[in-house]
Order: structure tokens, then C-alpha cells, then sequence
């Protein structure tokens, strides 16, 4: 009721400058892939111009604070007792826009001015952080991914930032839950798995489902990460080196959908770069076999044989039409842009 008698309205608060401090303070905590896909939509519905490539040009000089899972050895209620997101913002200094009115009605300087530090293993310094600028999201492009993919650099195993490797390709998480246990599974360390169907519109409600662990094959052998690939969204607490929000997802025909098991694909973190090192002719000619099977009912990556099947009513049926890639927040397309529009008649 305070905030009605201040018309202190949402777009006051949500500002370009308020959205680039939401993706500065999200690098320094970490780089959770979900904020992403959130910030996204959020911007959308207020209108505020945003683009994933944004949220790499923005962290470039962002280091990561926090020593907190899954990049790290404490837990949430230790960061919340050794400073929380106060202390991270006034160490971000000049990084943050301080000005910006927060739901208070104070400034985001004036609320994080006094904030102290009780525990420095917890919370890092600029000067001295946890790790350097550029360890958060990294938004990554390529023949597999050209709208764009991220991957949460700091809870990926850094040798395989760089990488090149046979994918072995399910298309539904159902199936590689399914075959994750099985000791006769084709794969090795230099396997990139590649986990599909479970994007906007190929998994409805796009839900955290990109939890793809580790086969149990390997577990046993001691290798605790491995390049995986997927259109879907994963828990932030989850480790390891997750290629996510694969756009266009596979379900609408993105390149995702063509890969199979065998293919090379390469990696290339530090040069932002997913390729699918695949001939042009040969992508042609399976896109082709993709389109036939989608038309036939038969399609891969999609679920129960492309978008939204199984989603023929209702609700569900009204997401997958209106659904946007992860790219655009994954949002529905007829609500961008449409907050802050008036009650254009009294409802009783």
C-alpha cells in the first residue's frame, strides 16, 4: 500500500540500467543460466530492449565473489550470514548502476552503502575474487546454435572449454534416463552427449529437465564431467560443462534436431563458439528427412514426435503455439510488451 500512495509504479523500477545490474550481479553470484532466460522475459513484458548476446558483453569485466555450490565449497545460508547480496553489490563499485530506485523507494546505493562483510572466505573482492572476469554465463553461437546457447562457466571443468568430440545423441531426456545406468553404453570421456526434445516447445512449461548427469560407466571410472548439450534448462545447483537453451530448440527444426550419433562437434568456450562439424550438403539433405518425418507424425526432438504433440487442447495447446525460444525469455508472444496497460473498464 506504500508503494500505491508513492506511485512508485514497476517502471520505475525496471530500467535498462536496473536489467544490466540484474545481469552484472547474476555474473559475480555465478552466472545462473535460469537468470538469464528469466531477465529475458522479464524485459520483454516491460519492454525494455535486451538481447542474449548482452549478457556476455556486460559480465566481460565481472568476476565471480561468491565461493557458493555448485562453483564452489559454501551454501546459501553461508553467504546470507557472511554479507549476502548487499555486500556483493557494494563490491561491485562502479560496475553498478547506483542510482537505480529500488521497490523502497531508496537507491540501490543508498540501500547497499552500509552493508559489511563477516566472512571474506565467502564473499570475495574485486581485487581478489573467487575467479576472474568472465568465469559467469557464457552466450555461445555457432552452426548448432544460432540464436544461441549458454553455458555457466564457472561449474564447468575448464578442460573442456575447449573440446572436440563424437556426440551420442537422445532425443528425449526419457531416453537417456533410461540408458544412463547401462554399463554397455557407447561412451567415453571425449563423448558430447546431446540431450534434445526438452526445449520451449518440445518439453511444454520448458522445465528444468538439462540435469543430464554423468553415466554411471564413467562415474565408475572416475570421470566426474563431460561436455552435454541440450535445448533444455537445468537446476543452477547443477555442475558440470551444460551447454543449455540450445536455440532454435529441436523441436521447430533447429539444427539440434539434425545431429546424430557419430558427428563431430566442437566446443569452443573462450571463442563462444558451438559448431556441429558437418557438411552443408549433408545438413540439407537431413533437414529434408526431418520435415518428411514432422509431416508424417514421426519427427525427432520434439517429445512425442515434434512440438507439442500430446498438447492438442487447452491451455497446453495455447503455450506451444505461443511460446517463444529460450533466446526471447520463453515467453508467450502476445504478452510482450503489454504490461502497464490500463483496465480499460470497471469488472463489477
Amino acid at each position: 500500500m506504500q508503494l500505491v500512495e508513492e506511485d512508485l509504479r514497476p517502471s520505475r523500477v525496471l530500467t535498462r540500467e536496473a536489467f544490466e545490474n540484474a545481469i552484472r550481479v547474476n555474473a559475480a553470484l555465478g552466472g545462473s543460466t535460469n537468470a538469464v532466460v528469466h531477465l529475458l522475459a522479464l524485459a520483454g513484458r516491460v519492454e525494455v530492449p535486451l538481447e542474449l548476446a548482452e549478457f556476455d558483453r556486460l559480465t566481460a569485466e565481472v568476476p565471480v565473489l561468491a565461493d557458493m555450490v555448485p562453483s564452489g565449497r559454501f551454501l546459501m545460508e553461508d553467504f546470507y550470514y557472511a554479507g549476502g547480496l548487499p555486500l556483493v553489490i557494494r563490491e561491485l563499485g562502479d560496475l553498478i548502476h547506483r542510482g537505480c530506485v529500488t521497490v523502497t523507494g531508496r537507491t540501490v546505493g543508498e540501500e547497499t552503502a552500509g552493508a559489511e562483510c563477516y566472512d571474506r572466505e565467502v564473499i570475495r573482492t574485486v581485487a581478489e575474487p573467487f575467479m576472474q572476469a568472465g568465469a559467469g554465463t557464457a552466450v555461445l553461437h555457432g552452426s548448432l546454435c544460432p540464436d544461441g546457447a549458454v553455458l555457466k562457466v564457472s561449474a564447468a571443468d575448464p578442460r573442456l572449454l575447449t573440446h572436440r568430440g563424437r556426440a551420442l545423441v537422445f532425443d528425449t531426456v526419457e531416453e537417456y534416463t533410461a540408458a544412463a545406468d547401462d554399463p554397455a553404453l557407447p561412451v567415453d570421456p571425449s563423448t558430447v552427449l546431446v540431450v534434445r526434445g526438452a526445449g520451449p516447445k518440445g518439453y511444454p512449461g520448458f522445465p528444468e529437465v538439462g540435469n543430464v548427469p554423468v553415466p554411471k560407466v564413467l562415474l565408475e571410472a572416475g570421470v566426474e564431467d563431460l561436455v552435454r548439450i541440450s535445448d533444455a534448462r537445468m537446476s543452477g545447483t547443477g555442475y558440470g560443462t551444460c551447454v543449455l537453451h540450445v536455440a532454435p530448440e529441436s523441436a521447430v527444426g533447429g539444427p539440434l534436431a539434425l545431429v546424430r550419433t557419430g558427428d563431430t562437434v566442437e566446443l569452443d568456450v573462450p571463442g563462444r563458439r558451438l559448431d556441429l562439424c558437418v557438411d552443408e550438403a549433408e545438413l540439407a539433405a537431413r533437414a529434408d528427412e526431418l520435415a518428411q518425418q514432422t509431416a508424417s507424425g514421426d519427427g525427432a526432438g520434439g517429445g512425442e514426435g515434434g512440438p507439442g504433440r500430446g498438447a492438442r487442447r487447452g491451455w497446453a495447446k495455447l503455450y506451444t503455439e505461443h511460446v517463444m525460444q529460450a533466446d526471447r525469455g520463453a515467453d508467450l508472444d502476445f504478452l510482450t510488451g503489454g504490461s502497464g496497460s490500463g483496465v480499460p473498464r470497471h469488472s463489477h
